[in-house]
């Protein structure tokens, strides 16, 4: 009898990899020079980030005015820009936190550039924040801190207050988590280092790692605990920020249904940024047996999900604004969104397109297998869901009640673009630096998914099988117990 893998579940690691061969496959991109591509797009990243910077300072130097935002536009630019990074961050506590839960075995190769990609996409937004105060040196009055100033010194009923929480919290968390997965690890590198600067510090980093059956008896107890802390954050964080929008009486904002519609959208942009960077990874590095085919048919089929979840959340905005009979909600949508000859039609219909159309060519098998496919669909669904945050912020706002205080158009300025672009860099520069000097893979997981899903494990069980009852007990027990 040969040994049975079923049809439907494809292996995860290829190549018949050994555990020698995950440990030097993916440490050599650690130990090894940077190469020549690594160091042209770090140093564009690190360019693009000090441009990004010098738009900010010029931006508290001169103060808001500077950007495009008008006297109905408050919000534009910085605020898309915020709630664009967040959901950015969403995917990386998912695959790690809910599907860790779940004992998702697809997470392993994965999960580690998801929770990087998480921890710099919040520094991204955070800065958003600092940046639309206006007056950096007064931050701290957005922090719960004691009230001993005075009640005018912390607001505790200010929107911003919230996101302070939302957002330090998922951030410690996700860092955490983050840190504690690449333990294991960081204790191989410090093992196989040659020099001793190395050595000190992945031995620093490490924590003592032993590697011992208690060690991984702790560490497999404090990776649930901390996946039970972060799965309520994947919800909480995201909601939190909708209502942000959902408790004023705009309309366009005044909806109940913003915070699964949010989480959603945020968790639908948060997989196709991971699928941008984990193509470009896996090509880069030369990881294609570690990432493969079915990780990346996996993930098509969450986006394909979540996007059809926003476009159900779409058409309820619509149905609802109609049956209201509110005269001012429905010009929101009928006039300002749907109407294509409104200033801002067309980018209603661009997050339409994007979001819901777009990702439907995903029920078809052989598309969420294209790479090229994939890769052109992750960029076009974030675009989608950046104009998604645009057209919630400007169109609801651009037009007030009444008509002579409608502003006529909003662009962004040269400096909200720099600002916005810099994010970028940061971002990149970032997980450049990651991939150079962290495994972008978890070594320690993908060896504990190697004994059941590795082509040598599943041959060697063939040969097992295929011995009689007999000679399997002659080879394997009777001389076991001498």
């Amino acid at each position: 009898m040969s040994h049975v893998v079923s049809p439907i579940r494809e292996k995860l690691v290829t190549g018949g990899k050994s555990y020698h061969d995950v440990t030097h496959d993916i440490c050599k991109q650690v130990e090894g020079e940077p190469t020549k591509e690594w160091k042209i797009a770090f140093g564009i990243s690190c360019l693009v980030f000090i441009y990004g910077a010098y738009c900010l300072f010029y931006t508290w130097w001169q103060g808001i005015g500077v950007w495009g935002l008008n006297k109905t536009v408050g919000w534009a630019w910085d605020i898309t820009n915020f709630v664009w990074w967040v959901g950015i961050g969403h995917a990386g506590t998912l695959i790690s936190a809910v599907l860790l839960l779940f004992r998702q075995k697809w997470r392993t190769s994965i999960n580690r550039s998801a929770e990087a990609m998480t921890i710099f996409a919040v520094l991204c937004a955070a800065s958003f924040i600092l940046a639309h105060m206006g007056r950096p040196w007064l931050a701290h009055w957005a922090l719960p801190l004691p009230n001993t100033y005075g009640s005018l010194w912390v607001n505790f009923n200010s929107p911003l207050v919230w996101d302070v929480f939302a957002i330090s919290t998922y951030l410690s968390v996700s860092l955490l988590f983050w840190y504690m997965g690449l333990v294991p690890d960081l204790a191989t590198i410090r093992d196989r280092a040659t020099t001793a600067g190395r050595k000190f510090w992945y031995g620093f980093f490490s924590l003592g790692w032993t590697g011992s059956s208690k060690t991984w008896a702790r560490y497999e107890y404090m990776s649930l605990i901390l996946a039970g802390i972060s799965t309520p954050l994947v919800l909480s964080v995201h909601t939190i920020v909708s209502m942000d929008f959902a408790t004023s009486v705009i309309p366009g904002w005044h909806t109940t249904i913003f915070p699964p519609y949010f989480v959603a959208g945020a968790i639908f942009s948060g997989f196709a940024m991971v699928q941008t960077l984990l193509l470009v990874t896996r090509k880069v590095l030369s990881l294609e047996e570690y990432i493969t085919l079915e990780h990346i048919e996996v993930m098509n089929k969450v986006i394909v999900l979540t996007g059809s979840i926003v476009g159900i959340a779409y058409l309820t905005e619509l149905f609802m604004a109609w049956y209201s009979a509110v005269p001012y909600e429905w010009y929101a949508f009928k006039e300002n969104r749907l109407n294509l000859n409104s200033p801002y039609g067309w980018s209603y219909w661009i997050m339409m397109g994007c979001n819901v159309l777009s990702p439907q060519i995903f029920w078809f098998r052989k598309m969420r297998r294209n790479l090229f496919v994939t890769f052109f669909m992750s960029i076009l669904v974030n675009i989608g869901m950046w104009f998604e945050r645009f057209v919630i912020i400007v169109t609801s706002i651009y037009r007030d009640y009444l008509p002579s205080s409608w502003s006529t158009y909003y662009s962004p300025t040269i400096w909200e673009i720099g600002f916005y672009l810099g994010t970028f860099g940061l971002f990149f520069t970032c997980y450049f630096l990651f991939s150079k000097y962290f495994p972008v893979i978890a070594i320690a997981e993908i060896k504990h998914i190697l004994k059941k899903n590795g082509s040598n494990f599943k041959q060697g069980m063939g040969q097992v099988e295929s011995e009689s009852l007999d000679t399997y007990v002659a080879k394997h027990v009777e001389n076991g117990h001498h």
